[in-house]
Formats: C-alpha cells, structure tokens, sequence
C-alpha cells in the first residue's frame, strides 16, 4: 500500500556551489510513503505525516545554507556553537562564513543535487517514521515558471524566525507591468541582473577588521570582498564574498523594499508608470510602483 502528498511544503534555502557561488532555490516537496496498515487502517494519518514530516524538513534543510561536506572547494570547521565554512571557487573568488550552527545544513556529499538532498532527507525521515513504514519516496521540484526567473540569498537581520540566517534563499519569478502591461524584457533585464546575487543591506557591511572567521578565512580576505556582520536573536552572524554577486540595498532586504527597490531603480530610467511583482519563492510575495 501507498501513501502519497504533493506539495507537502516549500524549502527555501540556499546551496554552496564552486561555479555559481551562493545560490538561492526554492522546491516543492512530494512523498510516497510504502507500508503497512496500522490498527487505524491506515498507513500513517495525514495530519502526523504532514506536521511530522514538515517539521523534519524544516529543521534539516529549510532556511539554511546547504553546504556539501565532502566537496574538494570548501573547509568546514564547528567548535560546538559555531560553524566556519571557507569555499574556495573558480577565478580565485572565496566565501566564508561564521554562523551558528543552525544556520547550515551539512550534507554528506561532494556536491550538492537534487538526488544527494532526497537521499539525505530520505535517510533522516526514516528515522522517526513508525515501523510499519517500509519505504518513503522524497521528490524536490522547481516550481515550472513561465518567464523570467532568478535565484538571491540574504538574512533578515531584525525577523524573529529562520529568515534571519544570514546566507538562505529563495528562486524567484518576476513581473513587471509598464503602462499596465507585461513588460517581459524589463522582467529578463532585471533577471540576468540578478541571477546568483546575494542582497545585503548597507547598514550590516563591516571591515575586514572586524570579522571573526576561521584563520584560512581571514587570510582570504582582500578588497574584493564585501564584509557583513549582525546579531539576531539566534546568535551573530559573518559572512564575506565577492563584490562581483553581491547587491547592497538601502533597507533590509524583505521582499516588500525588494519590490520597491526593483520599481525604483528602473523608475530612474523611464518615465511610465510602473508595477513591479516580486516574488519570495512559491507563491508569494509583494507589489509595488513607481
């Protein structure tokens, strides 16, 4: 007997790759679970497969930066309450990050694929599923998007939840309405822009100085990196990395001053009205004009 649910969540995190850097993703979530019936008929009730199955997913992977464990590019190091992971990538860039250790998802692997997170999610899940439970099936999907598309990280420094981690994402659509109507190029124009970025908010950005990376991180560091540093409620949190995929923002990077920051910017250059969609992931997100 087989038990399935289709989009049973959202994941919103971020992946430490050697050829795009940082990359923010979203995915949508289905299982099949394999068993028996228990003393109810069922397999397992839809609503413990929903709260405990979410909650796991939440607590491995969801809002964190998803870092491949065993790839040859990055250093990881804990001392019990932080994490310091050093990503050496292609054209002499780096990254390196000083975190909680909630702020990562380490995953055994060299690389990090849609495979090796539904293995890993698969393994893990079994462990608290109930024994009549034979098999769990974990499938990740990108939402299909019809148009543009682009994929950003950044932490929140003032929210109360997970979005403050420093170094999450979200893949994201865009649309853009000039005069009312779809303006696709501006939405590709503005895609290309920010595709692989990082957002960060001019008042977290520090000196060099002032970090407390691992020593390689330290060492890495030259004027080519942008340095930020905040605390939140779960701790402080240091990230540095390339000029080259960072865009610094005048507000905190929710994605209602995302929306308003996009509609601004191209304001500057054209003199219609106009409405920019800016999407948080799946589903979400905020409206604003200019």
């Amino acid at each position: 007997m087989k038990l399935f649910v289709k989009d049973l969540t959202v994941i919103d995190s971020s992946v430490l790759d050697y050829s795009r850097g940082i990359i923010g993703q979203s995915w949508l979530v289905d299982i099949v679970l394999h068993g028996d019936l228990n003393e109810q008929s069922m397999i397992l009730d839809f609503g413990i497969v929903k709260k405990l199955i979410k909650s796991t997913v939440d607590e491995l992977i969801d809002h964190k930066l998803i870092v491949p464990a065993h790839a040859k590019f990055c250093d990881v190091m804990s001392d019990g309450a932080f994490t310091y992971v050093d990503a050496w990538r292609e054209h002499s860039e780096s990254i390196h990050l000083a975190c909680p250790d909630q702020a990562f998802a380490l995953i055994p692997a060299e690389e990090i694929t849609l495979a090796s997170l539904e293995t890993y999610l698969t393994e893990q899940l079994m462990l608290r599923l109930p024994n009549n439970v034979k098999q769990l099936d974990v499938k990740l999907r990108e939402e299909k998007i019809d148009g543009a598309d682009y994929c950003y990280s950044h932490g929140l420094r003032q929210h109360l939840g997970n979005c403050q981690r420093i170094a999450h994402g979200h893949r994201s659509t865009i649309e853009i309405l000039r005069n009312d109507e779809r303006d696709t190029a501006l939405e590709f124009s503005w895609a290309e822009r920010w595709r692989d970025i990082y957002l960060a908010e001019h008042c977290d950005m520090v000196s060099a100085s002032e970090l407390s990376l691992s020593r390689a991180g330290m060492a890495a560091l030259t004027p080519e990196h942008y340095c930020f540093k905040y605390q939140a409620p779960q701790g402080e949190f240091q990230l540095a990395l390339s000029k080259s995929i960072v865009e610094i923002m005048p507000t905190e990077t929710t994605v209602e001053n995302i929306a308003q920051f996009i509609a601004d910017t191209l304001a500057k250059d054209c003199n219609d009205s106009l409405t920019v969609f800016a999407y948080e992931g799946v589903g979400k997100g905020a409206i604003a004009s200019a």
